[in-house]
């Protein structure tokens, strides 16, 4: 399996492509220009930990098109961001035994973006669009008969003289990942033959997932240290990831990468600000603006955004979601308002 990480699309850009930018998944680790990242990235469905629901439905999918020796139907995976959805796509091409062309939708502006990208896909390759409800409309009705006919209408010339041209393709997986897949249009998303959720991790998941990545990374974390990490990371292994590499920075800087307990993981985490749930600086200064200025609540959205000096989307679609998950905060028609469990974290109590 190969990563084909589109820049310029076009025909032409197609065609002379540089060798550089198609790599072996067994090189992964040792290219440079590959962020740690895809280091730690699983490359099978049996290395893929957690979402056991979504690979069982995959590896039928991905058995029965092999047993066919036809193209995979199309994949939508949607859910919140950093649970594996680029990996998945990842590691299903790998499973196939097919290169994996890797781009995003606020990238393909132009028509002849996604045209090459389409004409010059090979037979049963996949092709990974992330952020794919903010394709363009000119960029989705390209893709509405390529995805079911395997063919683009392309309009040439104007006037009189205009006529439309049929552009057949070979075979192709389009693997569509979205953090909003409300937002997709319906002509678009009836086109995907599997349509798959992605969930946020449990604990026991996430102590899997911060092992293996801390096996990658050579390091040794005990049992409590592995735990510890697991319930900071907002049941997201990109978090995981992320705050594992800052314990390791610390434990390298004070000499103690030997064995990292979870003494020095509470260390290392409350220097970057994230408590023992999860939260982040962030987050505490919405829930104690919330707090203080006006009493717990209830208050709109925008007047907390305007307290703060953030932009209300910023905050209901990066800061709302993991408090609302835990329970310490609430929606209601006149606006959020702090829980009981929200105010008890903060050492607020259910009096003041």
């Amino acid at each position: 399996m190969a990563i084909v990480s589109s820049g310029d699309s076009s025909p032409s850009a197609s065609s002379s492509r540089d060798p550089s930018r198609m790599m072996d998944a067994a090189l992964l680790q040792e290219d440079q220009s590959i962020s740690i990242e895809d280091g730690l990235r699983p490359s099978s469905l049996e290395d893929y930990i957690g979402q056991s629901e979504l690979k069982q439905v995959l590896d039928i999918a991905v058995k029965a098109s092999l047993g066919r020796g036809d193209s995979l139907d199309h994949v939508l995976l949607y859910g919140p961001p950093g649970l594996g959805k680029t990996t998945m796509a990842l590691v299903l091409a790998n499973e196939l035994g097919v290169r994996c062309r890797i781009t995003s939708a606020p990238s393909l502006e132009r028509p002849r973006d996604i045209i090459g990208l389409l004409v010059n896909m090979k037979p049963r390759e996949m092709l990974f669009i992330d952020e794919i409800h903010r394709l363009s409309k000119v960029a989705e009705e390209l893709l509405y008969p390529a995805m079911e006919d395997r063919r683009i209408d392309i309009n040439v010339g104007k006037g009189t003289t205009a006529r439309t041209r049929v552009l057949k393709l070979a075979p192709f997986t389009l693997v569509g990942a979205t953090t909003k897949a409300g937002s997709l249009s319906s002509p678009l998303r009836d086109r995907f033959g599997l349509i798959q959720r992605l969930n946020f991790y449990c604990l026991n998941e996430l102590q899997q997932i911060v092992e293996r990545a801390a096996g990658l990374m050579n390091l040794s974390l005990t049992d409590n240290a592995c735990k510890e990490i697991s319930l900071r990371c907002r049941g997201t292994p990109r978090i995981a990831n992320r705050l594992l590499r800052r314990v390791r920075d610390v434990a390298t800087v004070k000499g103690k990468a030997a064995l990292i307990d979870e003494i020095l993981v509470d260390e290392a985490l409350s220097l970057h600000g994230v408590d023992n749930r999860g939260l982040d600086a962030n987050d505490r200064r919405v829930m104690q603006l919330i707090l203080e200025s006006y009493n717990g609540g209830p208050v709109g959205l925008d007047a907390i955004a305007a307290a703060l000096g953030d932009d209300p989307n910023t905050l209901e679609t990066v800061v709302e979601p993991f408090l609302l998950q835990l329970g310490f905060l609430q929606r209601t028609n006149r606006g959020r308002v702090i829980t009981n469990a929200g105010r008890n974290h903060l050492g607020w109590g259910d009096s003041q």
